[in-house]
């Protein structure tokens, strides 16, 4: 009764041991089919997930075979492999298991690391940058070493590897260039404090927050919610609209009936009582708003220009709010908005 009992336990051990290595590798290949740029190439990579729980299911089946001492082509099998798994095998799993833990311990660890909270500040970009790329490289080395560790237990002269690796490395180098540009560029980028996780940044075309960067990529969420991947390579020049502090810049039109003098002082009284508000004033720095005058002489109206400086992404609700309330004052005034208007003379 109790070698029965002992064998239900070690067939319960290797069925979840059996189970996390067939969901670990199924993870990897489909991690790898994630990584290729083409999405035809997924199919594959899903048959060698299922390949691979095919065969930790039939190494399974082969050692409880042996285990139960069941007759068969399985329990030969079965005592082969439970030979080579007390001579290398355990080992294996154990570096195995511990790279799999580093790997999901690395993001749990770095959460603790304190990035600041509250208002946003150049220190809070820089250090959530350094958290990503830190995590990002962390587990590149981890699984570099664990794969190693499983090379140079299998028996391979690891030495020698890594000095053939050295070699076909140098000839994958030069056909990645331009992975080895992505990654200069991002090391230039952080190493200057260019911009970083968080700040709100123009690439070409694109606008958006910088959501995740690394030393490969930028990673940009716009307005409607679409990520752009963006390789560093491609980053000649950048905007930043939210380093140190930024400006709402704002056109008021009045028409050309309205009496001038009087709508440029409407608006500078707004603009500072604005300013002095209790509710908004935390998001202004120390400078007052400027009132900039007659900016143009439109079609169909005065274009009045106030600036606004504010600080980092906060130019735009400074921006939407002050519209608001300058209509509403001008309303009250009685100073007309223009509208496109359009005479007709029948001749």
């Amino acid at each position: 009764m109790e070698n029965l009992w002992l064998r239900g336990v070690f067939s319960l051990g290797l069925l979840l041991l059996g189970y996390w290595l067939g969901r670990a590798g199924a993870g990897l290949a489909a991690w790898l089919g994630r990584l290729t740029p083409d999405t035809r190439d997924d199919r594959y990579w899903r048959w060698a997930g299922r390949l691979w729980w095919g065969l930790v299911g039939l190494a399974l089946l082969s050692l409880l075979a042996h285990l139960w001492q069941i007759d068969g082509p399985l329990q030969a099998w079965g005592e082969t492999l439970l030979g080579w798994l007390g001579e290398r095998g355990l080992a294996i799993l154990l570096i195995l298991g511990s790279t799999s833990l580093a790997w999901r311990l690395i993001p749990r660890l770095l959460q603790r690391v304190p990035v600041g909270s509250g208002e946003f500040s150049r220190e809070q970009v820089r250090a959530q940058t350094l958290k990503s790329v830190l995590e990002s490289v962390l587990q590149v080395l981890i699984v570099v070493l664990g794969t190693l560790l499983v090379l140079s237990n299998l028996g391979l002269n690891v030495t020698a590897l890594l000095a053939g690796a050295g070699v076909v490395g140098l000839g994958i180098s030069l056909a990645a260039q331009n992975l080895i540009r992505d990654v200069l560029n991002g090391f230039f980028i952080l190493l200057e404090d260019q911009y970083g996780v968080g700040d709100v940044i123009t690439v070409g075309q694109l606008s958006g927050t910088v959501e995740r960067f690394n030393l490969r990529l930028t990673v940009l969420r716009d307005l409607e919610g679409r990520v752009h991947f963006i390789p560093n390579s491609t980053i000649q020049q950048v905007t930043v609209m939210s380093r140190d502090w930024a400006r709402a810049v704002v056109d008021v039109s009045v028409a050309y009936e309205s009496p001038v003098d009087r709508a440029l002082e409407v608006v500078r009284e707004e603009a500072l009582a604005f300013y002095h508000d209790p509710d908004w004033r935390p998001r202004f720095t120390d400078q007052p708003p400027e009132m900039l005058g007659i900016q143009q002489l439109g079609e169909s109206g005065i274009v009045i220009r106030v600036m606004f400086t504010t600080k980092p992404k906060e130019q735009w609700a400074v921006g939407r709010e002050f519209r608001r309330r300058i209509k509403l004052r001008l309303d009250a005034e009685g100073i007309g908005i223009p509208y496109p208007t359009r005479r007709i003379v029948q001749g």
